[in-house]
Order: structure tokens, then C-alpha cells, then sequence
């Protein structure tokens, strides 16, 4: 490609020509005010560019009210609040009763292949309670051996259920000693002959009794 004696190629110089020849006819006015236009668009608010932006937007009256449809077999239910306070009232009114089962003081168990309603079916009361046996006023060493001798008679009687009577602790400044001490002995020395237990009825002492299945020999 020739160079002029500047180093400027000829294609170069016709380019300025031309923008030369354009700036003659007043186009530069255009560009300037081209510049002030994009000027004014960038000092508008975002609320003014919106409205322009939607001037040709037409609303659609078809959808201004689209129907719900409801699913075959699905109905909404209605919300419920919170009922707590209202439960509490109705058992500090004597309204209510508390269920045992849902106490924290309620225990249960059961062997492993034993089936899993063995303990709310005892906890029932569905098996009559054959003999039962009284821990009270008893120190825990005297429950030990209490309780031993209690287990090996009514093994050898073939009893199926039992009752032990051992308190909830309310007036020992350490709790429930002995219901504690007899859970650690059914799944310790007496666990070789404990099927299943759990709390007791309301009206069979609640949560100061415990039912218990003996093992089959």
C-alpha cells in the first residue's frame, strides 16, 4: 500500500476527506446534539425511563380475573392456631386429663422380637396383672432383694404379668430413686426374665407403678 511523504497511507487521507466534507455540511451540530440527547436520557429518574419504557404497554382485560382451579380430591385445610395455652388452661381447670404416655416420667420396653405394640397394649391394661409387689418405704437394698425373691416365686408360678409398686419420688429430695433403681435392674440381674414393661394405668398407679411381662421358661 503507498504512503504519502507523512507515512500516511492514501486510503487514510480519503477517510479524513470525508469526515472532512461531512463536518462542512453542519452534521456536527447533529453530534452534538446527539450528545446533549444521551445527556438528558441519563439525568431521568428510573421512574420517568419506566414510564416511557411502558408507554406502548396495553392491558390485557382478559386476564385481570384468572379463576382458581381446584384439585379433584384436594381440599385446603383450614389453619388451625397454636392450642397449646388453651390445652394447659383445660388441664390446670381440671377440664383435661393428661395423657401418661405423654409424660416424661412414662417408661416402656420391649425385647427386640417381641412384637411392637406389646407396650402400649400393656400400658392399657389388656393383660390382667396376676400378683404385684410393694416397694415403699423400702432402701434400694431392700428393693434389690425384695424385688429378687418376687421375680423367682412368680417365675416358678408361671405368672405372664406383674406389678411393681415403686413411687414417683415426690417427697425424696433426689427423686425417684427406686423407679430408676428398677429400670437399671430390668436390664441388668432382671433382664433374664423381662419381657416387656411400661407405666401403668391411671387408675393401676400410674406413673408410680410399673406393668412388667415376665419371660416364658
Amino acid at each position: 500500500m503507498k504512503r504519502s511523504s507523512g507515512g500516511v497511507t492514501l486510503k487514510e487521507l480519503k477517510e479524513l476527506k470525508g469526515v472532512f466534507h461531512f463536518l462542512q455540511q453542519g452534521n456536527v451540530h447533529g453530534i452534538v446534539r446527539s450528545r446533549h440527547s444521551d445527556e438528558e436520557q441519563n439525568c431521568k429518574s428510573d421512574e420517568e425511563l419506566f414510564r416511557e419504557a411502558m408507554a406502548d404497554v396495553r392491558e390485557i382485560k382478559e386476564f385481570r380475573e384468572i379463576p382458581l382451579r381446584a384439585t379433584p380430591g384436594i381440599r385446603p385445610r383450614p389453619f388451625r392456631g397454636d392450642d397449646t395455652l388453651e390445652v394447659l388452661n383445660e388441664i390446670v381447670a381440671g377440664k383435661r386429663k393428661i395423657r401418661i404416655a405423654d409424660t416424661g416420667e412414662y417408661i416402656e420396653w420391649t425385647l427386640p422380637e417381641m412384637s411392637r405394640g406389646v407396650a402400649g397394649r400393656l400400658h392399657r391394661g389388656d393383660f390382667s396383672v396376676q400378683d404385684f409387689i410393694d416397694l415403699h418405704g423400702m432402701t434400694v437394698d431392700e428393693a434389690d432383694k425384695a424385688l429378687g425373691h418376687f421375680f423367682r416365686e412368680a417365675v416358678k408360678r408361671r405368672l405372664f404379668c406383674v406389678k411393681v409398686i415403686h413411687g414417683r419420688g415426690l417427697r425424696s429430695p433426689v427423686g425417684p430413686v427406686l423407679k430408676e433403681a428398677l429400670r437399671n435392674w430390668l436390664h441388668g440381674a432382671f433382664r433374664k426374665w423381662t419381657a416387656a414393661y411400661a407405666t401403668a394405668r391411671d387408675c393401676d398407679g400410674g406413673l408410680g407403678a410399673t406393668y412388667i411381662i415376665l419371660k416364658s421358661r
